[in-house]
C-alpha cells in the first residue's frame, strides 16, 4: 500500500499524464462501499467504474439490459462513499442516453449531483459522439466505450471479438477517433484483437483502457468479481483469477453452520456477562 499522505484524488489530467509517460492506468469495477474501500486502499487503482455489469454481479440478471438508472445511481453513490482517491465513473444504463440529448444531460447530471461521481461512461462510437460532445460542453467528464457493447448484445446476436478484419479494425479506429474528437477523456476498448487495440492506442491522444484487448492499451480494467473469483457463472477469457473468494466464502459459511448446530458458537468469547 502506498503512503496515503502522498496520495490525492485522481483526475482526468492524471490519467492523461500517465498515458503520455507510458505508465499503465489501473481500473476496476466496484459496486458497493466496502469493496470500493478495499480497492481504493490498495494504493494503485486510478479509476473505479460502477459498471452496468452490476446487473449480473449484484442483481442476478443474465445481461446488463435490465439495469435501471435508479439502480446505477444507488450503487454509484455507495462506491463514492467508500472511495477517497480513485476516480469514480458511473456507467449509464441502457436507454438512459439514447432517447434525446436533453434527457441524457439530465440523467448524466444526476451522477455528479446526486451520486457524487466524477464522470459517466457511454457505450458507442460515432453514433454517440454528438451526445458526448454535448455532455462535455456542459462540464460532464465522459469515458467512452467501443468494441463489444454489452448493452447491444441482443442486436449483435451475442458476444464476439472485434477487429479481426481490416474493415472492422478501421471502423473501430474511426469510432475511437470520433469519441476523442467529441471530448471523451479516455476510451474503453472491449474484446478487440491485440493488433486492433494497439492500432487505436497509437492513433489516439487520449488513453485507452482495455478489457480483453491485449497488453498494448494505456491501461486495463477488469470486473472485481471476476478477478476475486466471486462470480462463478462463467470465467471470461480475458480474466485472471487472483483469488477464489467464492470457495473461501462457502467454506467459512459451512464452518459457521457447523459451529451453530454443534453449539460451539457462540462461545464465551462471543457472549456478554
Amino acid at each position: 500500500m502506498k503512503d496515503s499522505a502522498n496520495r490525492r484524488k485522481t483526475t482526468v489530467r492524471d490519467l492523461q499524464r500517465l498515458a503520455t509517460a507510458g505508465e499503465k492506468i489501473v481500473a476496476l469495477t466496484a459496486y458497493d462501499a466496502s469493496m470500493a474501500k478495499l480497492a481504493d486502499g490498495a494504493g494503485g487503482v486510478h479509476l473505479l467504474l460502477v459498471g452496468d455489469s452490476l446487473g449480473m454481479t449484484m442483481l442476478g440478471y443474465k445481461t446488463t439490459i435490465p439495469v435501471t438508472l435508479e439502480d446505477s445511481l444507488r450503487y454509484t453513490a455507495a462506491v463514492v462513499r467508500g472511495t477517497r482517491y480513485a476516480m469514480v465513473i458511473g456507467d449509464m444504463p441502457f436507454l438512459t442516453y439514447q432517447v434525446s440529448v436533453e434527457e441524457t444531460l439530465h440523467n448524466a447530471a444526476r451522477y455528479l449531483q446526486e451520486a457524487g461521481a466524477d464522470g459517466v461512461k457511454l457505450e458507442g462510437g460515432r453514433a454517440v459522439a454528438p451526445t458526448i460532445a454535448r455532455l462535455v460542453r456542459a462540464g460532464i467528464p465522459v469515458l467512452a466505450h467501443v468494441g463489444v457493447l454489452p448493452q447491444a448484445v441482443l442486436a449483435e446476436g451475442g458476444y464476439r471479438v472485434h477487429g479481426r478484419t481490416e474493415d472492422e479494425a478501421a471502423a473501430l479506429e474511426a469510432d475511437a477517433r470520433a469519441v476523442q474528437d467529441a471530448g471523451a477523456f479516455a476510451v474503453v476498448l472491449e474484446c478487440l484483437t491485440t493488433p486492433a487495440a494497439e492500432r487505436i492506442t497509437r492513433a489516439l491522444r487520449i488513453p485507452t483502457i482495455g478489457i480483453g484487448a491485449g497488453p498494448g492499451c494505456s491501461g486495463q480494467i477488469q470486473v472485481m468479481h471476476d478477478i476475486l473469483g466471486l462470480f462463478e457463472d462463467f470465467v471470461p477469457k480475458h480474466t485472471k483469477r487472483y483469488a477464489e473468494l467464492a470457495t473461501l466464502s462457502r467454506e467459512a459459511i459451512q464452518a459457521y453452520c457447523d459451529d451453530v448446530r454443534s453449539g460451539v458458537f457462540p462461545g464465551t468469547a462471543q457472549s456478554f456477562k
